[in-house]
């Protein structure tokens, strides 16, 4: 009979960035183990639980045994099997033993055809398993493969040793009411589980789980337990937006994801702590909070911080003070060393830490921090030059930009750089544009980041990048695989980015070119440009990929090795326009022939001189090519000096029916040398005007 089957796992306290990982896993193999062995319905459903303590997923219409199952073994080889006079030999009677039936006869196997030879083939009917064998396999298969971030040994009270993630406890395994006879890690499986460390009462922790389909109920009701990972992360986020009332609760995921790993029984609660710290960076008081105490940051509806926090506490009480005041006392000392960290730093400039960067080793090869930013300083004011900003401006924020790195607050969070840059930048009298530099070079950080908003940090942001791009890359450590520890893929991205979103009058050939002029003093340096160019071309794709482009579209663009991208999605979006046209796959068509007949006569053309000969003309249809050619040029060339992409294309599909009869009615390839170089002359013309916005041969089919 068909029930539903449960199986959970009782540990310690598992680790809480993991559990979100091992519950998904731990029922995914069960869920896979049991399906490869016949046991679910086509209609069996799956429903996984994980709390700090416990491991355990249920599946709905599970039979107790599994189909019977027909299998056809092979045998022998007829060769094998039989000796030459037809009569069975040694190793078949060997091997039907072997394989468990011994007492067959030639004359019960099946011959057949096996690849080039005849093998003897046996077909029997094997009988379901049970579901505890199943279960069994299936839930040793879910331990092993479980993504564990370290093992722990320890000792039963049988005094064997185990090893797993945290020491378990115990084992639920039921078919409906019916306990299956499992066992791992030591354990025999039972009805019985563990209620809530704190909220059950004494005495009544354990708790029965009567049937499968009662074990979420029940662990609600009697174990003062919610299983569901999703269900209490959503209660959660609920109670923090609760409480909130009026004011924004910062609720990064990632600490949702984290908190709900803590707790079996969720319970908000607000805290306070003193104004007076409001005075320090609030990026500082929310990283320390979030980060060290997994509290929740509250702020106004204009993003200031309030002194107030929300906490998620596994214990419900109606008296809750003394939880309040625990964790009021416990972030204290946080906010207070955070305090004390920004008054020590103010008392020293950005400028007065640059020298000290001299004793930071950025890479054995390739100097020092001072090093670098003496190479990024000079590489933003080139950049600002290029696009007409203050170079001035520029090159003192890039000389600024690391040098928060040396302050306290940054040494204690990491995470702070640049942003303590910009508040020390400030508070050093510099110039906005100069603070605000000093984090913006750091973005976009990850997709979908902001750019830069002043120009210093959008030149000093390109000109960090570009700098590793090509330092990093140029020392052998590119990319490779899945490993990128230098994130040079995700610098590529900022610059193609910054270039195609700012819409910057930049080429990439010379931006590297600038780049690799700052090494200039590195021993051994091998300038990289080549690769790294086509390294942010493979980016580039990429990118054009998200923005919804077809590969077709992409590679008639990207095909022609743009070297400046502020106008790469505007002839994308003509040649998605053109291809949108009836003419466009004739066009398309004849623009690929062209372009292999043009490839095969590279030689014949370099010595046509003066171009199309009007005079050689003889056939009709070419003479009538040349004269929609010469009609249609002027068109072109005026919709694309307008940066009007979409006409310039648009006009080409004027030129269908000539195109066609050309190649219907001329041999390009005359034998008359004079008239096939004419005739090559011709086809380059119209070659040269069909791919000046995008090579749309790519779009031919």
């Amino acid at each position: 009979m068909n029930q539903t089957l449960l199986i959970e796992l009782l540990t310690e306290e598992l680790p809480p960035k993991a559990l979100s990982k091992l519950g998904a896993a731990f029922s995914t193999v069960i869920v896979n183990g049991l399906k490869a062995r016949g046991f679910l319905e086509d209609g069996s459903v799956a429903t996984t639980y994980a709390t700090p303590r416990r491991l355990a997923v249920s599946i709905t219409d599970v039979r107790a045994v599994s189909p019977d199952k027909s299998i056809r073994e092979k045998v022998l080889p007829v060769t094998v099997a039989l000796d030459k006079d037809g009569n069975p030999t040694a190793p078949l009677a060997k091997k039907l033993a072997a394989l468990g039936f011994p007492d067959l006869n030639v004359s019960d196997l099946e011959r057949a055809q096996d690849g080039k030879a005849e093998s003897f083939f046996y077909t029997y009917t094997a009988p379901g398993s049970k579901l505890e064998t199943g279960a069994q396999a299936a839930l040793e298969e879910a331990l092993a493969k479980l993504p564990i971030p370290k093992v722990m040994s320890y000792q039963r009270p049988d005094g064997a040793t185990v090893q797993f993630v945290r020491p378990a406890h115990s084992l639920i395994a039921l078919h409906g009411e019916t306990v299956l006879p499992l066992t791992v890690l030591g354990l025999a499986a039972a009805k019985i589980t563990d209620g809530h460390r704190f909220l059950t009462a004494p005495g009544q922790r354990l708790v029965e789980v009567p049937h499968a389909d009662a074990y979420a109920a029940t662990l609600l009701d009697k174990a003062k337990v919610i299983a569901g990972f999703d269900e209490r992360k959503e209660q959660i986020r609920a109670a923090l937006l609760a409480k909130a009332g009026d004011d924004l609760v910062l609720m990064p995921e990632a600490l949702l994801e984290e908190v709900t790993s803590l707790v079996e029984w969720p319970v908000v609660y607000e805290c306070r702590f003193e104004e007076e710290f409001l005075a320090v960076p609030q990026e500082c008081l929310i990283l320390t909070m979030q980060t060290n105490q997994k509290y929740f940051a509250l702020t106004d509806k204009a993003g200031k911080l309030r002194s107030r926090f929300l906490i998620v506490s596994n214990i419900a009480t109606a008296t809750p003070e003394a939880i309040i005041g625990g964790n009021e006392r416990v972030v204290r000392p946080r906010l207070s060393d955070a305090k004390f960290f920004f008054e020590q730093d103010k008392k020293k400039t950005l400028e007065s830490r640059l020298p000290l960067l001299k004793n930071v080793v950025y890479h054995n090869k390739l100097g020092t921090q001072a090093e670098r930013s003496e190479r990024v300083t000079a590489l933003a004011g080139a950049i600002a030059g290029k696009l007409g900003s203050d170079v001035a401006l520029a090159e003192r924020a890039a000389r600024l930009s690391k040098a928060d790195l040396l302050t306290d607050m940054v040494g204690e969070f990491p995470e702070l750089q640049g942003i303590m840059g910009t508040y020390y930048a400030r508070h050093d009298g510099e110039h906005e544009e100069v603070a605000l530099a000093a984090s913006e070079h750091y973005q976009p950080r990850f997709a979908g980041d902001a750019l830069p908003g002043s120009s210093a940090g959008l030149a000093v942001a390109l000109a960090d990048k570009l700098e590793t791009l090509v330092g990093i890359w140029a020392i052998g450590l590119q990319p490779t695989g899945d490993k990128d520890p230098f994130a040079l893929r995700r610098h590529a991205l900022g610059v193609l980015r910054m270039l195609i979103e700012k819409r910057l009058p930049l080429s990439i050939s010379g931006l590297l070119a600038d780049a690799v002029a700052q090494f200039g003093s590195v021993a051994g340096f091998k300038d990289p440009s080549g690769e790294v160019t086509a390294f942010m071309l493979d980016r580039l794709r990429g990118i054009l990929r998200e923005r919804g482009f077809t590969p077709n579209e992409i590679e008639a663009v990207v095909a022609q090795n743009p070297d400046r991208l502020d106008d790469i999605v505007q002839r994308l979006e003509a040649v998605q326009a053109f291809a949108a046209l009836p003419e466009s796959a004739s066009l398309a068509g004849a623009n690929k022939r062209i372009t292999n007949i043009l490839k095969k006569n590279e030689e014949a053309l370099a010595q046509v001189a003066g171009g199309v000969k009007p005079e050689l003309l003889q056939d009709t249809a070419e003479k009538n090519l040349f004269t929609a050619i010469t009609r249609v040029q002027p068109e072109v060339d005026a919709a694309f000096a307008k940066g009007d992409f979409a006409g310039t294309l648009k006009t080409l599909a004027q030129l269908r029916d000539d195109v066609d009869a050309f190649f219907n009615d001329v041999m390009v390839m005359a034998e008359d040398v004079a008239l096939r170089n004419n005739r090559l002359a011709l086809l380059s013309s119209l070659h040269g005007m069909m791919n000046r916005v995008a090579d749309i041969s790519k779009l031919a089919a």
